[in-house]
């Protein structure tokens, strides 16, 4: 009968651990809204290693191209340069 009792009491205390919960993670702090906004579309230029502002122009594996805005004006790619 003792063990049965303390059996039981083991069983009652690790159900009771079981129940509880732990406090919520804080939120992580959001990155500063200055430095998104100030970020301008880049296009990367693999032939010089890095990557180029809006507006360059330069010849891309022998392809003369200029970096250009996306429509959606988030992102920049490289198009065929206009002569």
């Amino acid at each position: 009968m003792r063990t049965f009792l303390a059996t039981s009491a083991v069983a009652l205390g690790l159900t009771a651990c079981a129940g509880q919960t732990t406090a919520p993670a804080q939120p992580a702090a959001p990155a500063p809204a200055a430095a998104a906004a100030t970020k301008t579309p880049q296009c990367w230029n693999g032939d010089a290693g890095k990557f180029m502002d809006v507006g360059t122009k330069t010849a891309i594996s022998g392809v003369n191209v200029v970096c250009e805005k996306t429509s959606d004006g988030k992102n920049a790619q490289w198009m065929g340069a206009k002569h």
